[in-house]
């Protein structure tokens, strides 16, 4: 556990090349926790470290959109993230800066040649469900039948590498361990950590996820993507849009999260923990025996972000 004076990590990625035409992001900062004084069962008084959510209000050419809780890690990712899981945006060259300025919680996106058919893609609202709730503006539904996921035999995933990505992802919640109250979601190709994200919301750290791959060209094809949160519908699409076909929880899914993923030909794992699992659907995606890895699997220094 991190000592009381330092500042734990909630966004970690490892490198890779920004696309051509990727938008300039102000790597902005923020604390991600705040001091207050509590009182225990014992009576006493001490101080305590809290996650410090803070509002985000997200303008688009000078047009204000939406406001997103959140903690802050990675503010420019999860924007960029957003726009393009809410369909707002089609392409990360879309955008040409994101600017957030704490000082007045706001994040300025600037596009090329603005977003098409703005009325109608925001006229539809429906907030969704679970922790922090977040927002999905225009029709998603109709929008997901368009997804197309590799076939079950391009894209499997191993016993003993579920319970790599588990152990991955127990060592790393620093600033739950820290204080708590937030999700933690990465990104993994085979039992490497791509990118690892904490936010009060699980879908501000899938949305941040989903930036970063935009902001390098990673395809989602050959991952898995871990989240500490419920799998529901709203977390399956986001995993779909971003081509991941394989999604593992720590938590469970909602009747709708399995019949989109069902639909989609996904596989989700739940209650996964102590390299314990249930496999809800996709089964065809699953080799629970052991296999010997293949030699650029078996070296960890190989990185194949740039792949996509």
């Amino acid at each position: 556990m991190a000592a009381e004076s330092e500042q734990p990590v909630a966004f970690e990625a490892v490198a890779a090349a920004v696309v051509p035409g990727a938008p300039r992001l102000s790597g902005a900062q923020a604390p991600l926790l705040q001091q207050i004084e509590v009182i225990d069962d014992t009576g006493v008084a001490r101080g305590l470290r809290i996650p410090a959510e803070a509002p985000l209000t997200v303008y688009v050419d000078r047009r204000e959109l939406v406001t997103l809780m959140t903690l802050g890690a990675a503010p420019e990712l999860m924007v960029l993230g957003w726009l393009l899981n809410q369909g707002l945006v089609d392409r990360v060259q879309d955008i040409e800066a994101i600017d957030v300025d704490w000082s007045v919680h706001a994040a300025a996106v600037k596009t090329r040649r603005g977003i098409a058919r703005w009325a109608e893609r925001t006229a539809r609202r429906v907030v969704t469900t679970g922790c922090g709730q977040g927002t999905v503006f225009g029709d998603q539904m109709a929008q997901i039948d368009a997804v197309r996921l590799p076939a079950p035999g391009e894209a499997r995933i191993r016993r003993e590498t579920l319970a790599a990505m588990i152990d991955a992802m127990r060592s790393r919640y620093d600033v739950h361990r820290a204080a708590g109250s937030v999700h933690g979601c990465a990104l993994f190709r085979d039992t490497r950590m791509m990118v690892f994200v904490e936010d009060v919301g699980r879908h501000n750290a899938i949305d941040a996820v989903a930036g970063w791959m935009a902001m390098h060209g990673v395809g989602g094809g050959d991952k898995a993507f871990y989240t500490t949160g419920r799998l529901t519908s709203e977390m399956v699409i986001k995993s779909a849009r971003m081509g991941v076909p394989i999604i593992v929880s720590r938590n469970g899914v909602t009747a709708m999260g399995h019949d989109l993923a069902s639909r989609l030909g996904m596989a989700l794992f739940g209650r996964a923990a102590a390299r314990k699992f249930i496999c809800y659907c996709g089964f065809e995606r699953w080799v629970p025996d052991a296999g010997p890895p293949d030699a650029e699997t078996a070296d960890p220094s190989v990185d194949r972000a740039s792949s996509g």
